[in-house]
């Protein structure tokens, strides 16, 4: 399966695309954040500042499964080969 890069930017703790402002997180003075998605990041932190690289990457599969109708399979292997390239899981 071949996965093309968005053509927008994207969060970089689970990879979701920020098309629209309202996508994106914000700091803690309310202005944008470019790196994370409003999921991810509010007020200047992440929304769950505990949550591990493999709790990401299963929460990012059960996401494509459910929204992009693929396998469980086909997700995980998705997940599994972008997510620990992301700013937050990087180092």
């Amino acid at each position: 399966m071949k996965v093309t890069q968005p053509k927008v930017p994207f969060c970089q703790s689970c990879g979701m695309p920020m098309g629209r402002p309202e996508d994106f997180g914000a700091n803690d003075d309310g202005l944008k954040n470019n790196d994370y998605c409003h999921f991810c990041f509010k007020e200047g932190k992440f929304t769950e500042p505990n949550i591990t690289l493999d709790k990401m990457i299963n929460k990012v599969t059960d996401f494509l499964v459910q929204l992009r109708h693929m396998t469980e399979v086909e997700a995980g292997q998705l997940a599994q080969s972008f997510i620990p390239k992301l700013k937050r899981w990087r180092g």
